[in-house]
């Protein structure tokens, strides 16, 4: 085997080991070898009906079996499964579907509605999870026999969430998204150089790394988390159903004996808080290694809180995008999270796509080049905005700002659609969130601009408090938050909300913050 195709790969540790575990969901455990033959079932029931190379296929669905059977079965005959987000309403759903030009659709029972009113014609191929999944793939073969030849050059296609505009599809080469996204079948060391050693080393390994991921599936990040450690050789946890439950997540750490476990900022780090402080003692994590926040900065006041409750865990800030795959971590400095990035891939650009030398003052764009993917799915305008080339070299450029610091150290700022520009000044929403979230009666915080006058916009921030609203001092909070950042980003209103609304991947979400912040001004005001 010379492929790095994802499902070549399964299927090649598949044979080496089928009766070791490879994913665990609540009380349901699938070894490599069940997952495998479960998968070529779905994947001969598609074919079947005629679906094959380069078709999509929607999966509408919660966390479970059925999501990562269709995702390796689809691979199986070089299909493609498009992550749908299960909060979607008719409109949103329908705009999804066109955009993917999807052949079928996976969905919930409890999803039923809007996924029906939202299906267009091409979409023949339409399942739900449950009997009617079983009995349809029933009468049709648990073997590899007749399944295509594939390529490392086949695409998975992963869904933005869509927090700053409409979702658009990452196109990735398997091959890349091993590499860039998957760190290679080694988490944590030096790439496979080929699939055949891989297989070899996992073999003697043994037992690889277990890793839960708490976001739902619908996100990329949890998807990946899956893959990297059943890619490993190792043990893929989930809990089961549509919304998030720290408790049943600690619950399935405990069980599993995750090594890992994947959270999405404070959103998801304060109810784990909470229920360790709840039930002292309840659970055994003394094999949980580390805590990895992807997608939301998980801050310094919660992780030094996490580490103190689980002193065998270290927890770390993750960095990466769709569109990037994994590009690096931090460690905290003086309270603030210092980023360091992966040397060999990533770097910062400047607004002409020149390299920034390190100790320059230039804002420039964090940007990779190496294993990245081809673009967006059908919208040719868009990628070519965020890929670019510069002498011979293919870069990706998100949307983060950075600077290069005089030791090389990239310095990350935040997200160039976040970014607030008050009186000329540029206010980076992540950095004053963090400054928010030290002070101990601040629960959470999300920091958007308002519309003014005089500034242009003006920074103001919505929380949730641990503490009475009626008894909090909110001037208090400010000058506190003035101890950690410029004047001019501390917040001009603190707005107290009991719900923080954020998308179902734990991000913060700022159009609606910003609606909220405006609302109260004219509350305020009238």
């Amino acid at each position: 085997m010379t492929s790095f195709n994802l499902a070549d790969l399964f299927e090649s540790l598949s044979d080496a080991f089928p009766d070791r575990l490879a994913l665990v969901v609540g009380d349901e455990s699938v070894t490599f070898g069940e997952l495998d033959r479960r998968a070529n079932r779905l994947a001969q029931y598609w074919m079947s009906r005629g679906v094959g190379e380069g078709d999509h296929i929607g999966l509408c669905l919660f966390n479970g079996v059925p999501y990562l059977q269709a995702m390796l079965a689809a691979w199986k005959i070089r299909a493609r499964t498009i992550n749908v987000n299960y909060r979607y309403r008719a409109k949103e759903l329908r705009y999804i579907f066109d955009n993917a030009d999807m052949v079928g659709v996976l969905y919930e029972p409890d999803l039923a509605t809007d996924v029906e009113a939202a299906l267009i014609p091409a979409m023949q191929h339409n399942l739900q999870p449950g009997v009617d999944f079983e009995a349809a793939i029933a009468g049709h073969p648990d073997t590899r026999e007749g399944l295509p030849t594939r390529s490392e050059d086949d695409l998975v296609i992963i869904y933005t969430g869509g927090t700053t505009g409409m979702p658009r599809g990452v196109m990735w080469r398997h091959r890349d998204l091993f590499f860039a996204a998957l760190q290679g079948g080694n988490p944590g060391g030096e790439p496979f150089a080929d699939p055949a050693s891989m297989v070899r080393q996992l073999t003697i390994n043994g037992d690889g790394i277990h890793v839960l991921g708490a976001p739902p599936l619908i996100h990329g990040s949890s998807q990946l988390a899956s893959w990297i450690a059943m890619l490993n050789g190792g043990v893929a946890g989930l809990v089961p159903g549509r919304s998030f439950d720290a408790e049943a997540i600690l619950d399935l750490c405990a069980r599993a004996h995750m090594h890992t476990l994947n959270i999405v900022g404070d959103a998801m780090a304060l109810p784990i808080i909470d229920a360790l402080e709840r039930h002292p003692g309840r659970w055994d994590l003394s094999q949980l290694l580390v805590i990895a926040s992807a997608g939301a900065v998980l801050s310094g006041s919660v992780r030094e809180r996490l580490e103190a409750l689980l002193p065998t865990a270290m927890c770390m800030n993750n960095f990466g995008a769709s569109e990037t795959g994994h590009q690096g971590a931090a460690f905290y400095e003086d309270g603030k999270p210092v980023w360091v990035m992966d040397e060999a891939h990533t770097l910062v650009l400047d607004d002409d796509h020149n390299i920034v030398e390190a100790g320059s003052d230039t804002v420039g764009w964090l940007a990779r080049y190496g294993h990245i993917p081809l673009g967006y799915y059908g919208d040719e305008a868009k990628t070519r905005r965020t890929f670019v080339e510069k002498n011979g070299r293919r870069y990706v450029i998100p949307g983060d700002r950075a600077k290069v610091a005089e030791d090389g150290t990239i310095e990350f700022l935040g997200r160039d659609s976040v970014c607030i520009n008050s009186g000329g000044e540029k206010v980076y929403a992540e950095e004053v969130e963090e400054a928010l979230k030290a002070h101990p009666h601040v629960f959470d915080a999300v920091v958007v601009g308002v519309p003014d006058a005089r500034w242009t916009n003006r920074v103001e921030a919505v929380v949730t408090l641990r503490v009475d609203p009626q008894s909090a001092d909110l001037d208090a909070i400010r000058a506190h938050c003035r101890d950690h950042v410029a004047g001019y980003k501390v917040p001009k209103a603190v707005w107290v909300t009991d719900n923080l609304h954020r998308q179902p991947s734990g991000k913060p979400n700022y159009k609606w913050a910003r609606g909220f912040a405006i609302q109260c001004n004219d509350g305020a005001s009238s």
